[in-house]
């Protein structure tokens, strides 16, 4: 659903090319929604069926560039102002959290690194495009700005909290825990008919 609204939403600041979405959707949309090449061309031929984008040019070797119509810019105004965004993604990294009692202190410690290692990565590849994108007054530069920031705080804010996890995972508590789980996996093995 939300490739089509992104599509949409690149389209509604000016025309372009499926070969320009691509340009645009890796510069600026891939960390929040990625989307392959061939996912791209699909949606555009679905939008243009459903008249909500119209071929407005043809060029050289076979080149088409979409423009959003007014059904189009109808179906992403009600996108944006009247459809709740939806619920939380999973999070597969976070979902083990749950279940790191089952491994060593030190596995577990290791695992958390790990994701403190991989936040920080991501808040330094955000910050080069901070550093090096041409931030103008057009559309997807303000709004994609903004969208940036949000990546910056998040991932900072992910990679301190694996930071402080790491060090929890080594209490005398969560030895404990790690332990209790550890010695009931042990003895269901040893009884199995409890």
């Amino acid at each position: 659903m939300s490739l089509r609204h992104a599509v949409l939403g690149l389209l509604a600041e000016a025309p372009a090319s499926g070969y320009d979405l691509m340009k645009l959707f890796n510069a600026s949309l891939s960390n929040v929604w990625p989307a392959t090449q061939s996912q791209v061309y699909g949606e555009l031929t679905k939008l243009t069926t459903a008249g909500l984008v119209e071929v407005a040019a043809h060029g050289p070797r076979g080149r088409k560039e979409y423009a959003i119509t007014d059904d189009g810019m109808a179906e992403l105004h009600h996108w944006l102002t009247e459809v709740e965004p939806s619920g939380p993604p999973r999070h597969d990294g976070l979902l083990r959290v749950f279940f790191l009692g089952v491994v060593t202190p030190l596995e577990a410690q290791t695992y958390l690194l790990h994701q403190a290692e991989r936040a920080a990565r991501t808040r330094a590849t955000l910050k080069h495009i901070e550093e090096t994108a041409e931030w103008d007054e057009e559309m997807i530069s303000v709004y994609g700005r903004i969208a940036l920031e949000y990546g910056l705080r998040m991932s900072a804010t992910q990679e301190e909290w694996a930071r402080w996890a790491a060090d929890e995972v080594t209490s005398a508590k969560a030895k404990k825990a790690s332990e209790l789980a550890r010695s009931q996996h042990k003895e269901g093995r040893q009884n199995p008919e409890k």
